[in-house]
This record gives structure tokens, C-alpha cells and sequence, in this order.
């Protein structure tokens, strides 16, 4: 168990580091999260350790939400003085993921349709 906490902590700090050599306008955890997948996927299993503490870091996923929520508490005044800027690039942001997710998938529907797989 411990080596598969050691192994998420060594993508996260992977990522880190990357982010600041490259100067990449993207979160650390964000880049060790990809970098962990490309691991995956090259290995082509998931170790057991890196599973079982996966498991017990999602199944307490909700406590992760408290800092942002004290975050928003803490900074209500700001908030309330840019809520319609806040709200307008929420609703924009959103639509724009939404699109990108379509277009992702009709690309991948083409390609497997182009590769015979049904």
C-alpha cells in the first residue's frame, strides 16, 4: 500500500516539476494525473498497490471539497463583486467543454468506424 502512495506522490511531483521547468500554464497534480495514465496505459496494468489506495483516496473524495468550500466562504466579498464575470465564464467554459466533448467523440466514432471495429 505504501508503495502505491508513493507511486501517485511521484507522478504529482513529476508534474510539479515539469510545470515548473516548462512553465506550463497548467496544475502540477493536473500533469502527474497524465502522466500517471501514460504509465498505465505503457504497463498495461494497474499495480494492485496503486489500485487499493486509489480505491481509499475516492471513496473519501468529499472531504477533498472542503478547502474549495471554505475557499468560497473566505472570499465571499470578492465573489459577490464578480459574481456576474464569475458566472458568464462558468456558463462559457461550460459550453466550450461541452462542444470539444462532442467533437471528441464523433472523431473517435469516425475512426473506429474507419478501422472496421462495429
Amino acid at each position: 500500500m505504501l508503495n502505491g502512495f508513493l507511486a501517485l506522490l511521484l507522478c504529482q511531483l513529476l508534474g510539479e516539476l515539469l510545470v515548473l521547468v516548462t512553465g506550463m500554464p497548467v496544475p502540477g497534480p493536473v500533469v502527474g494525473m497524465v502522466l500517471l495514465l501514460l504509465a498505465l496505459i505503457v504497463f498495461k496494468r494497474t499495480p494492485d498497490s496503486v489500485r487499493l489506495v486509489s480505491e481509499g483516496l475516492l471513496r473519501h473524495l468529499a472531504l477533498l471539497y472542503v478547502p474549495a468550500g471554505v475557499g468560497l466562504m473566505v472570499h465571499l466579498e470578492m465573489i459577490s463583486q464578480y459574481w456576474l464575470a464569475i458566472l458568464v465564464a462558468l456558463f462559457v467554459s461550460t459550453l466550450i467543454t461541452m462542444l470539444v466533448t462532442v467533437l471528441v467523440f464523433r472523431l473517435v466514432g469516425k475512426l473506429n468506424n474507419s478501422a472496421g471495429e462495429p
